[in-house]
C-alpha cells in the first residue's frame, strides 16, 4: 500500500511538472516554429545565447548543457560558421580543445534578437501588477534554485571531495527541512516525523555541551551533502542521531565517514556506549551502523508518522 501510495505521489508531480511546462512555454511563445519573428529556431536562439554570454565555451559544453544530439549541434555550428557568425579558436593549452565565440557578424545577427527577446517578456511583465510580478519572479527564482542547485550538486560530488564542519546558524533549518522531505518521499512519513525532527534539532541546540556533542555538516563548495548528530544521554552513554545523506551524494562514503567522525569522537570524550534508534526500513543506515561495529539489542513494532507497519530498532555499539 505504501508503496503504491509513493508512486502515485510521483505521478502526480510527473504531471504537475510537465502541466506548468505547458502553461509556461505557451505564455511565453516558444511553441511557434521560429521565434522572435526570425528566421531562428529555439534551439538555434538557445546557442546564439550562449555563444554571445560565455567564454571559453567548447562544442562539448554546449552539447552536455542544453542536452543536444551531437550530430544536429555539429551541423547548427557548421551553418553558422559558413555565414561567418562563429569563430573556432584552439586553446593555448591543449590544441585539442576548440573554443567558440560569436564574431563581429555573428554579434550583429544576435543583437536584433536578444532585443525582441527582452521586449516581449518586459510586455508581458507589465501586464501584472507590483505585487503579482514579485511574486511571480520570487517563484521563478525558487524553481532556478532548486533545479540549478540539484544539478550542480549532482556534478559536484560525482568528482569532487567533501569537507566535515560543525553546525553553524541556518543548519538546523537544513536539517528539519531536509529529513521532512526526504523521508516523505522514501518512506512516506508525514509532517509529525518532521516535527520529530524539529524537536531533536531545537533540544540540542537549547542543551548543547560543546565538550561532548557534535553536529558534522558534510558539504561541498557551501552545497551540504549530509549531517550526524552525537548527544549526550548520561555520563557514560551517547546517542548517534539524525544521520542523512543527500540522494545525489550517496554512494561516496560520506555516510560512512560521519558514522565513523561520530564514533572516534565519542571514544575521546570517554563515553563508553552509543545507542541508537532507527527503523528497520532504514537498509542503507542499517549497513553502515553494522559496518561501524554497532548491534541491534531491540525492535518494536510501532503506528507513527502515518505508518501502521513501521518496526523500530535500538542498536548499540560498546566503546
Amino acid at each position: 500500500m505504501r508503496g503504491f501510495a509513493t508512486s502515485q505521489i510521483m505521478q502526480d508531480a510527473v504531471q504537475a511538472v510537465r502541466r506548468f511546462n505547458r502553461f509556461y512555454t505557451r505564455q511565453i511563445g516558444v511553441l511557434q516554429e521560429h521565434l522572435l519573428h526570425s528566421r531562428f529556431s529555439l534551439t538555434e536562439v538557445r546557442v546564439l545565447y550562449e555563444l554571445a554570454h560565455r567564454q571559453n565555451l567548447t562544442a562539448v559544453d554546449l552539447r552536455d548543457e542544453l542536452g543536444l544530439d551531437r550530430g544536429y549541434l555539429s551541423r547548427m555550428l557548421q551553418g553558422f560558421q559558413t555565414h561567418g557568425w562563429l569563430k573556432a579558436t584552439p586553446s593555448r593549452a591543449d590544441r585539442r580543445r576548440v573554443f567558440l565565440s560569436l564574431t563581429t557578424k555573428g554579434r550583429k545577427v544576435f543583437a536584433p534578437l536578444d532585443r525582441r527577446s527582452s521586449d516581449e517578456v518586459g510586455t508581458m511583465l507589465a501586464q501584472l501588477s507590483p505585487l503579482r510580478r514579485e511574486n511571480l519572479l520570487t517563484a521563478m527564482h525558487e524553481i532556478e534554485r532548486v533545479l540549478g542547485e540539484n544539478k550542480e550538486l549532482s556534478q559536484q560530488v560525482a568528482t569532487s571531495d567533501f569537507t566535515l564542519r560543525s553546525h553553524r546558524p541556518g543548519d538546523m533549518g537544513w536539517v528539519v527541512q531536509r529529513h521532512g522531505e526526504l523521508y516523505w518521499q522514501e518512506y512516506h512519513y508525514d509532517e509529525r516525523f518532521e516535527a520529530l525532527v524539529a524537536q531533536i534539532a531545537a533540544e540540542f541546540i537549547q542543551n548543547f555541551d560543546s565538550q561532548r556533542e557534535r553536529c558534522w555538516i558534510a558539504e561541498r563548495d557551501g552545497h551540504r551533502l549530509g549531517t550526524i548528530f552525537l548527544v549526550n544521554k548520561t555520563d557514560t552513554i551517547a546517542k548517534l542521531r539524525l544521520l542523512l545523506v543527500e540522494p545525489s551524494a550517496r554512494g561516496l562514503g560520506i555516510g560512512r565517514r560521519l558514522v565513523s567522525e561520530c564514533v572516534n569522537f565519542a571514544r575521546e570524550v570517554g563515553y563508553q556506549r552509543i545507542l541508537l534508534w532507527t527503523q528497520s526500513e532504514l537498509h542503507a543506515a542499517r549497513h553502515l551502523y553494522e559496518q561501524a561495529g554497532f548491534r541491534r539489542i531491540a525492535e518494536e513494532p510501532h503506528q507513527s508518522w502515518g505508518r501502521t507497519d513501521v518496526v523500530a530498532e535500538t542498536w548499540e555499539l560498546l566503546l
